[in-house]
């Protein structure tokens, strides 16, 4: 292994990560409320995978720009407003994909301009976030940081 990741693949790192974070988040807090036995052991299952693809990721950041600890954010605050973004830029994709797959011209309009809501939504949460220092998009070392304690804090759940 090299002792740097490159630049590109460090950002995809920091994705990847935080989607995962967030996705964990969500599923354990969500597993207390199923009743199917069924689904209850497929959530169980997806957890453990994530679980595990996370400690496979956290490996990777001690070759991206790190600093020291900072103030550890409250974690149903980072949920919620990771799990808006992640929402609104899987919108912008799925609409992306669903435009290039239709032909009927009032369709395509009508998720044009859905699709154009959802990109503003997700500046929208982006800015929101940038401002509360949850998404320090400008200084890799805090993003990095930042994935580092959001995935620390699924894991921990």
């Amino acid at each position: 292994m090299d002792k740097t990741l490159a630049w590109h693949e460090s950002l995809e790192l920091h994705e990847i990560t935080a989607f995962n974070s967030i996705g964990l988040m969500k599923l354990k807090t969500t597993l207390p409320k199923i009743k199917s036995q069924e689904l209850k052991a497929l959530y169980q299952n997806a957890i453990k995978l994530m679980e595990a693809g996370l400690e496979e990721l956290l490996a990777f950041y001690p070759l991206t720009p790190r600093e020291e600890e900072e103030e550890r954010k409250q974690v149903d605050e980072t949920l919620f407003q990771g799990d808006l973004l992640v929402l609104s830029k899987t919108a912008v994709r799925n609409y992306s994909i669903a435009i290039t797959e239709t032909a009927t011209p009032a369709l395509k309009k009508v998720l044009v301009n859905q699709l154009n809501k959802m990109i503003q939504l997700h500046d929208d949460v982006f800015q929101f976030m940038y401002k509360q220092g949850n998404y320090p998009a400008y200084d890799l070392k805090k993003l990095f940081k930042h994935d580092m304690e959001l995935a620390k804090k699924a894991l921990s759940l």
